[in-house]
């Protein structure tokens, strides 16, 4: 019977709840939330002040049941809104009309909300109001029971006021005034936070988790200290900021934490240890991507059972870490392990940390650039079954490459021990021990033998580098064949042999093929066929000879196509013309021409490089349509003609190289108009005429400097086709040697080479004005007049030649200023006077720089002293004051002697009227000639 009306009463509770739940929520709670709903559409109205791209929530309506609403979450008992979540409701947006792009989006833009439009939701206890462009909180945010506020990704400075005042309580605060607040996860990341944001949050004292990372806080770490009073605080995230000094030791106190992180501040100093040894309750760690210095031990950890995950890398190498403590036996079990660029074990000859060995449950482990030495760790493989990556990269590992043959991680998805010194052959079941690996880095170690074909069993492969290794013979059919998630294939730098890809390879999913500096000979595999995504192919330094395929033009996607350095030949097929998206093809060092299709399709191409092939005949046409190209190098060919004046439309040109071809006339002024060039060569051609004055338009380097250049030399990582920059390498000649420049040192490096050509005329004072300029070469030309003294502007230069000239004049001593200076030749002119004196780079050449002018004098050639300390001209210009009178006898006597033989002719020309007739006769033809 008990039982029987327990049930009953039972039934009528629910009965009762049911029904109070479908009364639906209250009516001050629906106006309230219809009210901000009309708040943030009126702030998309006002950021567009118009009706177009308006944006309406789409939720809500004046009637029926506010619970149910999108954002809303309600107390199934008492019908109270206890959440709402308004992520990105204000971010309106409307598309507008670009004028490159087409459509495009923007967003609304800074905002204030009133708070009090929250206050009859007495029950909330979550507020999202993240990714609302919100600048402030206009007034007192009083929720007495609010516990989670997500204000992330606004615009905010300070910490909205949390809690109610009274007029005598608005200045200064204390913890007393704060009764209700039970706020215990605050979500500030992504504003913009000023130094004093913290004040509001230190008085916080419920808080658990706090989040204030990327809001780009530059300040001192002092300012963390307010913190420390948080002691409920369990998570704890700082990363991404500015903040800069040491660690506030205070925050030892914390002793709830739980998660701390401040990834990639500008924290600097030791790591105190008491952090470590007093949070016993640490379960996650993050001091990555600082400048901390010091040593620091891992035995402080020693207790901190529930420690999970250690991260410790990337501290500029500063950072001295000990793992080796005889009496050490940690109690913790870490899942994640990450320490890098640190200097491990300096005491112990940087050996792997043997406390390792006592884990059994890690899933990511990284100790790269660590400078650890000894054999592969192959018991960090036995230990850890459920291992997912194991990174090794940039140490001193040597030996051989172990793999237990017992066991299969079925779990390793990436495995990199790039960059050591592991001297084995791979061990032949390793695709069967690593089924299901995904990336596989060997590269840069000293491995040998054949790839193993049991390769072939890991399906799941997108990555593999093997480059700069010792592998022979050739690539295995079944990794050809079966690796069909292969996305990128890297082999560069080995011994490899044979065909480049077995013919009936099915790389399906293929897009970067990477193999030069191999053997491969015979032709261009036919078998790149069945990739048909194929992006990028690099086939330089090889063997391979006959034609370019006429196939090549059916891999449509194909951006990147060297294969310099082989023995291909012959004409490019027509079908040439149908790669529409190449930004990168370098053909040189080969036997193609003597022309190239007038069809390429040169739309869209960023570097071109035909060095040193077969190509004849006048500048090609074709690439006047090129508008996007920046290298061109056209060096050792066989090119004639004049430089055409449409050069100058290549705005985005910036290496320039046509050394060593037929080139004749004069440099065309258009090329002026290259606005961004850096690396312009010219030499060893027929051009001649004069050097342009308006050289100087042009950046040679100054484009890395100017905040407005659109085409920047920094620009050129920063595009989507980021690997294409990667693979660009310009050579250029230099201080008597070809030098190669790829990558960061590309971007630095500007010169101009008009070397070995017939130039004639002064040197431009102009040329002085290429402040930026690293190597200026005017050598084997017939330029003459001086030195400029404006060459002393040239502070950046490192290699100036104009030897072989006839220039003539003093060596201007202001060049003495230019302190970059490493390579100085102006042999083999008509220069004359004292040479430079002997300070800062002028102290270091010798009399290669100067031989070959007669009139030169002073060390390191011949002393210019002659007859006593105060001489200061040369032997041949050596004289004394009998000199100077016999120098005015003989002018005297010249001019006595001119005089008289002019009024000789004048009275024989008077006395004979003959031939006075004829010299007027001469006279008259001269002027009729002259008017003609």
């Amino acid at each position: 019977m008990k039982c029987l009306l327990l049930g009953m009463w039972t039934w009528v509770l629910l009965i009762l709840m049911e029904s109070g739940r479908s009364m639906g929520c209250l009516e001050e709670e629906r106006n309230a939330l219809l009210n901000i709903k009309a708040a943030f559409n009126r702030s998309c109205a006002l950021s567009w002040r118009n009706s177009h791209g308006f944006y309406d929530l789409s939720w809500g309506n004046s009637h029926g049941d506010c619970c149910g609403w999108q954002p809303v979450k309600c107390d199934n008992t008492t019908s109270r809104v206890t959440q709402l979540y308004l992520h990105g409701a204000a971010q309106c947006r409307r598309l507008i009309l670009s004028r490159w792009l087409g459509w495009e989006i923007e967003e609304s833009r800074p905002w204030v909300i009133d708070t009090t439009l929250f206050l009859p939701l007495e029950e909330l206890q979550v507020l999202d109001l993240s990714v609302n462009s919100l600048s402030d909180l206009n007034g007192t945010l009083h929720l007495k029971k609010l516990k989670r506020l997500d204000l992330s990704s606004n615009y905010l400075q300070r910490v909205p006021s949390l809690y109610k005042q009274t007029s005598m309580e608005a200045q200064n605060l204390s913890s007393s005034q704060l009764e209700g607040v039970n706020l215990e996860v605050l979500d500030l990341k992504g504003n913009n936070l000023v130094n004093d944001a913290l004040t509001g949050i230190t008085r916080i004292t419920s808080l658990k988790a706090l989040n204030i990372s990327y809001c780009e806080w530059d300040a001192p770490s002092k300012l963390l200290e307010g913190l420390c009073g948080l002691r409920n605080l369990e998570e704890l995230d700082i990363s991404y900021n500015h903040i800069w000094g040491a660690l506030p030791p205070c925050l030892c106190n914390l002793t709830s934490l739980r998660r701390f992180d401040v990834y990639n501040n500008s924290f600097s100093g030791a790591i105190p240890s008491c952090l470590l040894y007093n949070l016993k309750s640490l379960e996650y760690i993050d001091f990555s991507r600082n400048a901390f210095e010091g040593s620091f031990s891992l035995t402080s950890l020693a207790s901190n059972s529930n420690l999970e995950e250690l991260y410790l890398r990337d501290n500029q190498n500063s950072l001295e870490v000990n793992t080796e403590e005889p009496t050490w036996f940690p109690s913790f079990q870490l899942k994640v392990f990450f320490l890098s660029n640190c200097v491990l074990n300096k005491d112990a000859n940087g050996i792997i940390p043997s406390f390792l060995k006592e884990q059994h449950d890690l899933r990511w482990l990284d100790l790269s650039h660590n400078g650890m030495t000894g054999n592969f760790p192959h018991w960090l493989l036995d230990n850890n079954v459920n291992l997912d990556y194991l990174g090794l990269r940039g140490n001193n590992l040597s030996g051989v490459f172990h793999l237990p043959s017992n066991l299969t991680h079925v779990n390793m998805s990436m495995l990199d021990v790039s960059t050591n010194h592991i001297d084995s052959e791979l061990p032949s079941w390793i695709g069967s021990v690593l089924p299901n690996l995904g990336d596989l880095n060997l590269s840069n170690n000293l491995l040998k033998g054949r790839i193993p074909s049991s390769m072939g069993n890991m399906k799941s492969l997108s990555t593999l580098d093997l480059s700069n290794n010792g592998f022979t013979g050739e690539i295995p059919e079944t990794l050809a064949n079966n690796c069909t998630s292969l996305h990128q294939l890297i082999l560069s730098g080995n011994k490899l042999q044979g065909q480049m890809l077995p013919r009936n390879c099915h790389l399906s999913s293929l897009q970067f093929l990477y193999l030069e500096n191999n053997h491969f000979t015979g032709d261009i595999s036919p078998g790149i066929l069945n990739s048909p995504y194929l992006t990028v192919l690099d086939v330089n330094n090889n063997s391979l000879s006959g034609t370019l395929p006429n196939w090549v033009g059916d891999i449509q996607y194909l951006s990147v196509l060297t294969l310099s350095n082989n023995l291909l030949g012959g004409p490019l097929p027509l079908s040439f013309c149908n790669l529409s998206n190449l930004l990168l093809l370098d053909l040189s060092s080969n036997n193609i021409g003597p022309n190239i299709p007038p069809c390429a399709n040169v739309s869209v191409i960023k570097f071109l490089h035909l060095a040193n092939d077969m190509l004849t005949g006048h500048f090609p046409n074709f690439l006047s349509g090129a508008s996007l190209i920046i290298t061109l190098d056209l060096r050792h060919n066989s090119l004639s003609g004049e430089i055409p004046n449409w050069i100058g439309s290549l705005p985005n040109l910036k290496v320039l190289l046509m050394q060593g071809n037929n080139f004749e006339g004069s440099i065309p002024l258009d090329l002026c108009l290259l606005k961004n060039m850096t690396i312009l060569d010219l030499s060893n051609n027929s051009l001649s005429g004069k050097i342009p004055p308006c050289l100087k338009d042009l950046t040679f380097g100054n484009n890395r400097i100017s905040p407005n250049s659109s085409t920047a030399l920094h620009d050129w990582g920063d595009s989507s086709q980021g690997f294409v920059y990667v693979l660009e390498e310009v050579s250029f000649r230099t201080k008597k040697r070809v030098e190669s420049y790829k990558g960061n040192i590309l971007k630095l490096m500007s010169g101009v080479d008009l070397s070995q050509n017939n130039l004639t005329g002064f040197i431009p004072p102009e040329v002085g004005h290429l402040s930026e300029l690293r190597a200026l070469n005017l050598s084997h030309n017939h330029l003459i007049g001086p030195i400029p003294k404006t060459f002393s502007n040239l502070k950046n230069v490192e290699s100036l030649d104009l030897s072989y000239n006839g220039l003539t004049g003093p060596i201007p001593p202001q060049l003495t200023e230019l302190c970059a200076l490493s390579e100085f030749r102006v042999g083999h002119n008509n220069l004359s006077g004292r040479t430079p004196d002997r300070k800062n780079q002028f102290g270091t050449f010798d009399e290669a720089s100067y031989e070959g002018n007669p009139l030169l004098c002073g060390t390191p050639l011949t002393s210019c002293d002659y007859s006593n300390h105060e001489q200061e001209t040369p032997p041949s210009l050596h004289h004394t004051k009998d000199d100077d009178s016999w120098r005015e006898a003989f002018l005297c006597s010249f001019a006595g002697s001119y005089v008289v033989a002019f009024l000789g002719v004048v009275l024989f020309l008077y006395l004979n009227s003959y031939y006075q007739n004829v010299l007027f006769e001469l006279v008259c033809k001269l002027i009729q000639s002259f008017l003609q």
